[in-house]
């Protein structure tokens, strides 16, 4: 929520307003913290009493239902419009800086949640435990797109879930190549994003030649047929 008030009411730049939480969220959590390394083991957790593989999928689902419903609501609806064009919603009478604080907020809540459960699973926090997930978020979500497409909301974010889980499944079938070690693993995070940015930009230049050469054929076969027809 903060950052969507720096960025909306401060009019500071979207992505320094980000890079500014982010600092000064390093300070307090080093101060809840009270160390740069917690560990967990031996204390009540959720997954105390449940298997990971049992919860995990129920809260996933959960989740993707729950944001299902709530951008078929009205103010889901202007949410969503914000992204796509704020200009436009905003000439509705919407105001946009109140649905970027709530994207925002609810954006980051999820991430708070999936940063707690995770810490959770493994039995230990890191200060330094969630640097350089956004390249593996934007893979994930480019992925999901780009094999599952994003049709309307519901496959919208059915492909985010899928692309997260195809893109664990390439980074671990990677990793099992012998000359690949574990600190590759951000180098194979960028290539798997360019990959995931050119193929689609690819494809619609394959389609966009496909088709004018269609066009041409059939303009070929039209003109000879009225030359033929002019002839006779």
């Amino acid at each position: 929520m903060i950052t969507g008030l720096i960025h909306t009411k401060g009019r500071i730049n979207g992505l320094l307003s980000g890079i500014l939480m982010m600092i000064a969220l390093y300070s307090i959590n080093m101060r809840i913290m009270g160390k740069p390394n917690v560990g967990l083991i031996g204390e009540k957790t959720v997954f105390s009493s449940v298997s990971p593989l049992l919860l995990m999928p129920f809260v996933v689902i959960a989740i993707k239902l729950l944001l299902d419903l709530f951008f078929r609501t009205e103010l889901g609806l202007a949410l969503r419009a914000t992204g796509d064009n704020q200009r436009m919603i905003r000439s509705f009478g919407a105001n946009t800086d109140n649905t970027i604080i709530l994207g925002l907020s609810l954006s980051n809540g999820l991430v708070a949640l999936s940063g707690a459960l995770i810490a959770q699973q493994s039995q230990f926090a890191d200060i330094s435990a969630g640097i350089g997930m956004i390249v593996i978020g934007l893979a994930s979500v480019i992925i999901g797109e780009a094999i599952f497409g994003a049709r309307n909301v519901f496959f919208a974010t059915l492909a985010v879930v899928l692309g997260s889980i195809v893109y664990r499944l390439v980074v671990a079938l990677a990793l099992r190549i012998e000359w690949l070690e574990q600190t590759d693993l951000k180098l194979l995070t960028a290539l798997i994003v360019i990959i995931a940015l050119v193929l689609p930009t690819l494809r619609r230049s394959w389609k966009q030649k496909s088709l004018a050469r269609k066009r041409s054929l059939e303009l070929v076969s039209d003109t000879e047929q009225r030359s033929v027809g002019g002839g006779l």
